[in-house]
This record gives C-alpha cells, structure tokens and sequence, in this order.
C-alpha cells in the first residue's frame, strides 16, 4: 500500500491552500488529505499533527508549508510511521531554533512589517495576521487577484508563541530522507535562507524562479511532483 500523504498549511493559510495539489496527487493514485494546524504554539501544533500521523494506517509523507515546516519537523520526530518530509516555501529548524530568529542572518523578508495583531482569550500574547492591504505582495504575488483575495479573507491567525518557541526535539529530518521546495520570489521566508538551510539539513532542494510564498496555489502541479518524487523513493 502507497504512503499516505498528509498536508500541514501554515500561518495566515488554511487547509484550501492545498486544494490543487491533492487533486494532483489523487490523479497520481495516491492518497492526500489536509490536516488544520492549530497555529497555537509549535510543540502543541507538532504533537497534533504527530497524533493525525499516527492515526494513519499507512506509512506517512509529512509536507508541511511555511510554519507548517517546523510543525512536521517536530511531528516527524515521535510518529514512527512518517517515512518522509517535504518542505514548501519553509522554516528548517535544529533543536532550540524558533523561525523568528532562523533566518536572521539574511535581510529581512515584508512579513514583519506586514502583520496585524489580535487579542483572543486566554492569552496575554496577541496573534497575527497578515494585513489584508499587503496579502498579496508578502504571501501571493502570482496569483490571480481573485485567489489572492480569497487567501487574504480565509487567513487563519498564528499565535505569536508559534514563532518564537523553539523547536524542542531532534528534528525529523535528522533521520528521514527530506525534500524541499523554495520560491525563488518568496517575500515571506529569504529564498537565500532557505536556499542554505536546504543544503545544511540535506535535503533535496527544488527551486521554483518567480515563484512566491503560496507556490502551492500558483505552482501546484511542480509542488505535487516534487511530493510524488518523495512517495514514490519509498517503494
């Protein structure tokens, strides 16, 4: 029986962002299913995601956007059923890195200057999304204007302990073969951070020139490819 992979979205997306690579990955016969990302905090969302993979009868394909990088990297680590990680357009964190500080050595992407803070129960701490005036240059500036209005009003909100707690654990990529796929024109995540931090974890890296952060959307069919590559290494 094939792999089953599971789709983990980052901040300011949900689990539509991956629409099109399913349907991608289901005409390749494999079976694909987006799991939500509770964007609370990254052990939290890493445990939950690791639950959703243990709970899958299969061996398991882990590919994890943006923030959702760390998340399978975390996750990755405790469910012994994930074979593989592919990250999109990512954070690559070691133990004891968060990604607001992993790609400090590069300049500064739009996001930061880009997020609105919001205040919710039970937390001193805001969470964030992206404002809606700069959705479309920081996260889908190759999109059509009807899909980047889409992603900028459907925005799921990221607590800010999600991106400065560190990752906890070994990460996955230590023991499992690890694919990645960097947006040559990302504004969200330094395609030059990702670019070197592709190369210090080994994975195989594929670099999509003018792609932007929401690649999965605008470059769906090279994203599922590099996805199927990844399923079918483990036959």
């Amino acid at each position: 029986m094939t792999a089953t992979v599971l789709l983990v979205h980052g901040a300011f997306a949900d689990g539509s962002a991956w629409n099109k690579v399913i349907a991608h990955l289901h005409a390749a016969g494999i079976t694909a299913r987006a799991v939500p990302n509770p964007l609370r905090g990254l052990s939290a969302d890493g445990q939950y995601v690791a639950s959703s993979a243990a709970q899958t009868e299969t061996d398991v394909v882990l590919v994890g956007h943006s923030y959702g990088g760390p998340v399978i990297t975390y996750a990755g680590s405790s469910a012994d059923n994930v074979k593989a990680l592919v990250l999109v357009a990512a954070f690559g964190l070691d133990k004891d890195e968060n990604a607001q500080d992993a790609p400090s050595a590069y300049p500064a992407s739009e996001l930061a200057g880009a997020l609105q803070p919001w205040s919710y129960p039970g937390s001193d701490l805001p969470e964030f999304t992206i404002q809606a005036d700069r959705y479309r240059s920081v996260f889908a500036a190759d999109v059509s204007d009807d899909q980047a209005a889409a992603g900028a009003a459907n925005q799921r909100p990221a607590a800010a302990i999600a991106f400065g707690e560190p990752l906890a654990v070994e990460p996955a990529w230590k023991r499992l073969p690890t694919w990645w796929v960097i947006p040559g024109a990302d504004n969200a995540i330094n395609p030059d951070y990702q670019k070197a931090t592709a190369e210090r974890i080994g994975a195989t890296a594929t670099v999509l020139e003018g792609g932007s952060h929401s690649i999965a959307v605008s470059r769906s069919r090279e994203v599922a490819d590099v996805i199927i590559e990844a399923v079918r290494s483990l036959s």
